[in-house]
């Protein structure tokens, strides 16, 4: 890969995450200093949203917690949320972040009210005991996860993988992915040598280096390393995970400001439908915003279904097949029930 492609400075930028302070036996556990969270990724520019670290939430601003390339960040850069909330006199503020660990975490502390993160880090936050709670969820996207190898490798199956070292994240939606693969192969996750790496950037790396089989990634990661590396997706997570990403609040934010989130999901469900039928528009937009090339958004985009729906027992169900699969690997300290975080107040 040339290092001043697009796609190669795609991939460097993504090396920030290696300053996180994850802790690597329990990957989404955070310290919660203000200075942590800056550290974690939270935009230059809206820093002043996390002060007070552990103030009660402004009745008339909305702080958001988002991440690239994802509904929320769409729905911030059509600009229509503000001039919705502008009649109420509420303003709303963006803070950004490297993961959905970290805006989890500031959730959990206070420092912004309202978020988004992935199936997985669903699983890890409610288990470890913050209280947050699922309020709605985006339509399923597996596409946007999957597994590659190099285009001429001798691994044409899932069987193929056993033996061999296959790169994931611990905890994160590849390593369940992977590990429902296996299953249906008739493989056991013990079959493969695992390679837990933390960032899209390290395990592009590490691929890039000859020295594991497989990689595990997801979009917009999963586009760029198609685009910039000679490989083939072996599998993804079609028929086996629904990779979905889920909104987030405090419980006593969400039942005292039900007015002002069943507003952001209005207008994020216009977005979506926006996106849906836009989806050369969603590059040109996002692409400046996130300086990655736009060859790689479109790529993730064209096979991305846009939509918010509210929780159902299906939902439910589909996590809880991840948080399953997360207790018997330990990854989480006991099982959980997902439905007793989900909270219906009729939002969407």
């Amino acid at each position: 890969m040339l290092l001043n492609s697009p796609a190669s400075l795609f991939f460097l930028q993504t090396a920030r995450l290696r300053g996180s302070v994850m802790n690597p036996n329990h990957p989404f556990t955070f310290a919660l200093s203000r200075r942590l969270l800056l550290r974690a990724g939270i935009g230059a520019a809206t820093t002043t949203a996390l002060t007070p670290l552990f103030a009660q939430s402004r009745a008339k601003t909305l702080r958001i917690g988002y991440q690239k390339f994802n509904t929320l960040n769409i729905l911030k850069g059509t600009g229509q949320l503000e001039k919705a909330l502008e009649a109420a006199g509420v303003k709303v503020e963006w803070a950004e972040f490297l993961g959905g660990s970290q805006l989890s975490e500031a959730l959990a502390a206070g420092a912004i009210d309202f978020g988004h993160a992935s199936d997985g880090i669903g699983v890890f936050q409610q288990a470890s005991g913050k209280g947050l709670v699922y309020l709605a969820a985006e339509s399923p996207y597996p596409g946007g996860v999957g597994f590659l190898v190099p285009r001429d490798s001798p691994i044409r199956s899932v069987r193929d993988l056993k033996g061999k070292r296959v790169v994931t994240g611990r905890g994160y939606n590849t390593q369940y992915v992977l590990i429902r693969a296996l299953e249906a192969a008739g493989l056991r996750y013990e079959d493969i040598e695992p390679v837990y790496i933390v960032t899209a950037s390290d395990t592009v790396a590490a691929y890039q280096s000859g020295s594991v089989a497989a990689i595990g990634l997801w979009d917009p990661f999963l586009a760029g390393a198609q685009i910039a590396t000679n490989s083939r997706v072996l599998f993804d997570g079609t028929g086996l995970s629904g990779n979905r990403t889920y909104h987030f609040a405090q419980p006593g934010y969400a039942r005292a400001n039900q007015d002002i989130l069943r507003t952001v999901f209005t207008e994020l469900r216009k977005a979506n439908e926006w996106a849906q039928a836009h989806p050369a528009d969603v590059v040109a937009t996002l692409a400046p915003q996130l300086k990655v090339d736009p060859k790689v958004l479109a790529l993730a985009t064209e096979r991305r279904q846009y939509g918010v729906v509210a929780l159902t027992p299906a939902i439910a169900k589909e996590q809880q097949g991840l948080a399953d699969v997360f207790a018997q690997l330990k990854l989480i300290p006991k099982p959980i029930e997902v439905k007793d975080a989900f909270l219906d107040l009729n939002l969407v």
